[in-house]
């Protein structure tokens, strides 16, 4: 069985510019971060509970953008919007995996930031290596599941429609094609977007607070600005990603929204996100800055003595 999703109604003249910008699109995501990840796993000084939990967030962002792009700019070119019944719940399952893993690591990161600043002197008992392994295995299992969950249970049904109202494959737009009763399908999608959006929001505001309280009593006003600046670089990715995730999903509720403005607002929740955070936490982590900055040099200088190299022989 093939699913046919909305046509891009991209005209003949920009076919080939569309293609070629979401191709840098798309490399731009993978290189930011990509390097992100590179720098940490092979900089030992960022071998912290803080890093560890951070260098999630990029192995989800190109998860996400790897079940949207390729398919994406398939489309284009070939003016093809046809996807199997296979791989548009793969699609569809990646996606909901990358966002929902979003909210998991930043709620986990939250925690490692609110024991730090909060507990200091417990830190090191609290987090352990051990212990950190079990809240990534822990995310990263919830996450599979809940995600797998929610569309297993869409496979109960048969779909007598083939269209999917949407630029790529999701929950919502599958859920569309089932003319049957599907409450139970939405009944359970309300519960994820309960438990994982706003669970991590409440863990979130509550972490914060704890932090802020903490800062203002502390008298070190040293502690209290690097504290600050740690925690502002993580505060500004959770609300852009909040904020984001909440006009899609109200998108998706409300009929009367443009059908143009669902999606591309859809699709602003799987490239914005992949795009920003590795510059937000770059630009805005200074130790992480200073070691991109190092590997950035290093390849260059490396670049630069192979060429030689090359020339002679």
């Amino acid at each position: 069985m093939e699913l046919t999703m909305e046509s891009l109604d991209i005209p003949p003249d920009y076919i080939y510019p569309a293609f070629v910008f979401g191709t840098l699109t798309y490399v731009m995501i993978l290189f930011c971060n990509i390097l992100v990840v590179t720098t940490i796993v092979f900089t030992k000084s960022l071998h912290s509970p803080m890093f560890i939990l951070l260098l999630n967030l990029p192995v989800l962002d190109i998860m996400g953008a790897t079940a949207l792009f390729p398919q994406l700019l398939h489309s284009i070119v070939s003016n093809d919007r046809s996807i199997s019944y296979p791989g548009c719940f793969l699609q569809a399952l990646l996606i909901h995996i990358y966002g929902s893993g979003n909210f998991l690591f930043l709620t986990a990161m939250a925690y490692d930031r609110y024991i730090a600043i909060c507990l200091p002197l417990r830190y090191h008992s609290l987090m352990t290596s051990n212990i950190l392994i079990r809240i990534i295995v822990v995310v990263w299992l919830f996450d599979i599941f809940i995600m797998a969950v929610l569309f297993g249970i869409s496979t109960r049904f048969k779909f007598c429609m083939n269209n999917i109202v949407d630029v790529f494959c999701n929950n919502p737009s599958l859920v569309k094609l089932i003319c049957e009763d599907s409450s139970v399908n939405n009944y359970y999608g309300l519960f994820t977007i309960i438990l994982i959006q706003g669970g991590s929001l409440i863990l979130v505001i509550y972490t914060y607070i704890q932090i802020l309280l903490t800062c203002v009593t502390t008298k070190q006003s040293d502690a209290r600005g690097k504290a600050l600046q740690t925690c502002g670089t993580h505060l500004i990715v959770f609300v852009f990603l909040q904020i984001n995730c909440c006009i899609v999903l109200m998108s998706h509720r409300f009929e009367s929204v443009s059908p143009y403005l669902r999606r591309a607002l859809g699709v602003s929740g799987i490239v914005y996100p992949p795009v920003l955070n590795p510059l937000i936490y770059g630009f805005k982590t200074q130790e992480l800055r200073r070691n991109i900055i190092q590997i950035l040099r290093r390849s260059c200088f490396a670049r630069v003595n192979v060429i030689p190299i090359l020339t002679i022989l």
